[in-house]
């Protein structure tokens, strides 16, 4: 049986090999999109999910935002309200560097999730970080307007 998405990250990466990145941080896909595709945008953030809350308030246009929380487990950096207003405002997906929360909610939206995990607790609402601004997740980075790749095997990224 052939798989009827436009891309596998297999197949992408059997296709243009050192063109692309392969992250090996293991993401766990949480949302009810499993491939997903789109430019890179970013933000670093520390426990304080503001900047991402306002991001995903703007127009998305298909693009993928790549949250670098430095792989803190203390505090999610998204969830379902946040969620839901990307897919209002036409984001592909989101890919998280720490965890999530409402994860029942985040597997019903159409909008692509990856993340380290959950966590029920709160981060801060401050809006302290950087937003557009390369981003490196286990020695791979993210620049923003390079394209990102995302499914169950995994995500690449053009170097």
């Amino acid at each position: 049986m052939t798989d009827p998405r436009p891309f596998t990250t297999a197949d992408l990466y059997d296709e243009r090999g050192e063109q692309l990145m392969s992250c090996p941080r293991q993401f766990l896909d949480l949302g009810g999109v499993r491939a997903f595709t789109g430019t890179v945008r970013t933000v670093r953030c520390f426990q304080d999910n503001g900047l991402v809350k306002a991001v995903l308030n703007s127009p998305g246009d298909g693009a993928v935002l790549v949250v670098d929380g430095h792989g803190s487990m203390g505090t999610a950096l998204m969830g379902d309200m946040i969620a839901e207003s990307a897919v209002r405002n036409g984001w592909a997906g989101v890919i998280v560097n720490g965890p999530v929360r409402d994860r029942v909610a985040l597997a019903g939206l159409p909008l692509g999730v990856k993340a380290l995990g959950s966590n029920p607790r709160k981060s801060a609402k401050d809006g302290v970080g950087e937003q557009d601004v390369p981003v490196v997740i286990e020695g791979v980075t993210f620049r923003p307007g390079r394209t990102v790749w995302a499914d169950e095997d995994g995500i690449l990224v053009e170097s």
